[in-house]
C-alpha cells in the first residue's frame, strides 16, 4: 500500500503555491495543486498584505489537494507553510488580527535603524544576534509599529497562518532568527535587547524547532476542507530555510537560493560572529536540525521582474524564454550595475533607477529589454562571485561547487555566467527546492526518514542536476574587473551593506 502524502504551502513575496507530495521509496511525487497571487497594496497609509485573501487561497489549495489525494487513493499525513521572512501580524486579546500586516517594502522603516542604534549600538546588536542589518528586519518594523501597544500576540506570517489552521501559537526557529532579536547563543528571544529598546517582548511566542507537530487542524477547518485527522507540522517556515533543507549539499558546497532575492551562502554547524563578519554584513540565520545558514542577501531577480512589468505596461513583449534567447545572442558586456543599491528596493520605476545609476558611472542606458536584461544578469553573476569570495575568506571553506536553488535555476544564461564569473562549477535543477525542503521536514517528523541527511539522499536519487563548468576568457576577466570598479563605488551604500552606524 502506498504511503501517506504531504502538503507543502510555499508563499513568496507576491505569489503562493500549494503542492501535494509523496516520498515513498523510489518516489518523489511533486504535484502543483494551486497557484495564486497577492501583490501588496496601499491601505491605511502603508503597503500591506491582504491576509484574508491569502488564507482563503491557501484553504482552496488545501481542499483541492485533499480531493486529489482521494483520487490517488492515499491519505494526507500533514501539511506545513513556509514564507518570506520578517513580516508579521498582530493579534488582539481575542485572537483577532488587529490590522493587515505591513509589507517589508513599505517605507516606514527608512530611518528606523539609525533611531535604534541611538539606544543600542549596532555592534552590540550583531554580537547578540549574528544577523545582517537590513532596514526591513522585524526589529526595525516593530520599532516603527504604531499599534503594538494594542497587541496580545505577535506572529510571523507562516506562524500566524498555522495559528489560523490549528489555534496553536508558536514561533518556528528558522524564521524567528531573521527578526534580529533572537539571541544566537541561547536560541531564545533576546529580552534584554527588546527591553532596552522599549519593545513589547511579552507578545512573542515560544520558539519551536522545524519539524514540530503543531497539532491537528481545527475541527471546523478540517470539516470545511475535507482533511480530517491531518496534522500541521512546522517546516523551516522561512522559505530559504526550507530551500536549504531540501538541497543535497556537501561540506564544500555553496548555495544560491535564486528568486526575488538571491541568498548566497554555506551551511555551518554554528554561528560565525566576529568583527570581519559584521564589517561585511553577513548573516547567521537558523537552519534545520541545529545548522546555521551563513549567507548574504543580494537583490536578485526582483530587478528583472520590475522591468518586465514596466515593459509589459508599455506594450512590449517580454516573455521570459524570448528574453533569455535574446540575451544569449548578445555577446558584448555593455554595462554593469551594482544590484544592491538601495534605490532598487522599491522604486517608482526600476528602469529609471537603473538609468540613473548607469549615468552616475558614465555608462550608457539603452531601453532594450535584451540589453537591460543582460546587464542585470551579468551584474548579478559578478555580484554573486564577489560574495562567494568573501565567504571563502570568512569561513575558510574551499568551495568546489555552487547549487543554484529555486526558480532562478531555470535561467541557463545566469547559471553559466555565475560559473564563469566565480570560476566554480554550478549545479542547477532543484527549482522547487523550497517545496522539497518543506516536505522533507514533514517526512522526517512522520518517521519516513531517520534524519535530514537521510532525506537529502532521497533527493539526490530523485532529481538530476544540470552542471555548468566555468568558461574563462579575456573578455570575462575584463568584464569582472569593470564590474568590481562599479561595485567599489557603491558597496558601502548597498541595501545590505550600508545600514547606518552607531551614534
Amino acid at each position: 500500500m502506498a504511503g501517506p502524502l504531504f502538503i507543502a504551502v510555499d508563499l513568496g513575496a507576491g505569489s503562493g503555491r500549494v503542492f501535494l507530495a509523496g516520498v515513498d521509496t523510489g518516489e518523489f511525487l511533486l504535484e502543483e495543486i494551486h497557484r495564486f497571487q497577492y501583490p501588496p497594496t496601499e491601505k491605511d497609509g502603508n503597503l500591506r498584505w491582504d491576509l484574508n485573501h491569502i488564507f482563503a487561497e491557501i484553504k482552496f489549495g488545501l481542499k483541492t489537494a485533499g480531493e486529489r489525494a482521494r483520487e490517488l487513493g492515499r491519505k494526507i499525513k500533514s501539511l506545513g507553510i513556509d514564507s518570506w521572512a520578517v513580516d508579521y501580524g498582530l493579534l488582539d486579546a481575542s485572537g483577532e488580527l488587529i490590522a493587515e500586516p505591513v509589507c517589508y517594502r513599505d517605507d516606514r522603516t527608512k530611518e528606523a535603524m539609525e533611531q535604534v542604534f541611538v539606544r543600542v549600538p549596532r555592534s552590540e546588536i550583531f554580537e547578540k544576534t549574528g544577523i545582517q542589518f537590513q532596514n526591513f528586519n522585524t526589529l526595525y518594523q516593530l520599532d516603527s509599529e504604531k499599534r503594538s501597544g494594542e497587541a496580545a500576540d505577535l506572529l510571523l506570517l507562516p506562524d500566524l497562518l498555522h495559528y489560523f489552521l490549528t489555534g496553536t501559537k508558536a514561533a518556528e526557529y528558522t524564521n524567528a532568527t531573521t527578526t534580529q532579536f533572537l539571541n544566537a547563543a541561547t536560541g531564545e528571544w533576546d529580552r534584554d535587547l527588546l527591553e532596552r529598546l522599549d519593545l513589547p517582548a511579552g507578545i512573542l511566542q515560544e520558539i519551536v524547532p522545524a519539524g514540530t507537530d503543531l497539532g491537528q487542524l481545527k475541527p471546523e477547518i478540517a470539516s470545511e476542507l475535507g482533511l480530517d485527522g491531518v496534522h500541521v507540522v512546522a517546516p523551516a517556515t522561512h522559505d530559504t530555510g526550507s530551500a536549504i533543507a531540501g538541497a543535497p549539499l556537501d561540506k564544500d558546497s555553496a548555495y544560491i537560493s535564486s528568486g526575488t532575492w538571491s541568498l548566497i551562502g554555506v551551511e555551518l554547524d554554528e554561528a560565525l560572529i566576529n568583527e570581519d563578519v559584521a564589517a561585511q554584513n553577513f548573516t547567521n540565520e537558523g537552519g534545520v536540525y541545529g545548522t546555521v545558514r551563513f549567507l548574504k542577501n543580494v537583490m536578485g531577480l526582483w530587478l528583472l521582474e520590475s522591468c518586465r512589468r514596466e515593459w509589459k505596461a508599455a506594450g512590449i513583449d517580454v516573455e521570459y524564454d524570448t528574453l533569455l534567447a535574446e540575451v544569449s545572442a548578445e555577446k558584448e558586456f555593455k554595462a554593469f550595475i551594482f544590484p544592491d543599491d538601495p534605490r532598487f528596493l522599491n522604486p517608482p520605476s526600476m528602469l529609471d533607477a537603473i538609468a540613473e545609476q548607469l549615468a552616475e558611472t558614465g555608462q550608457q542606458f539603452e531601453n532594450s529589454p535584451a540589453v537591460i536584461s543582460k546587464i542585470i544578469f551579468d551584474s548579478l553573476a559578478f555580484r554573486y562571485a564577489s560574495v562567494l569570495r568573501s565567504i571563502k575568506v570568512l569561513t575558510g571553506k574551499n568551495l568546489a561547487s555552487i547549487q543554484i536553488l529555486g526558480g532562478g535555476g531555470r535561467n541557463s544564461y545566469l547559471n553559466q555566467m555565475t560559473a564563469n564569473a566565480s570560476g566554480i562549477t554550478v549545479q542547477a535543477g532543484l527549482t522547487e527546492a523550497t517545496v522539497v525542503g518543506n516536505v522533507l521536514v514533514q517526512a522526517v517528523t512522520a518517521g519516513r526518514f531517520s534524519s535530514i541527511a537521510d532525506a537529502r539522499k532521497h533527493v539526490s536519487k530523485s532529481f538530476e542536476l544540470i552542471g555548468y563548468e566555468p568558461q574563462r576568457s579575456v573578455a570575462i576577466d575584463e568584464a569582472g574587473s569593470k564590474y568590481r570598479t562599479i561595485e567599489n563605488k557603491f558597496v558601502g551604500l548597498s541595501a545590505s551593506d550600508s545600514v547606518g552606524s552607531d551614534k
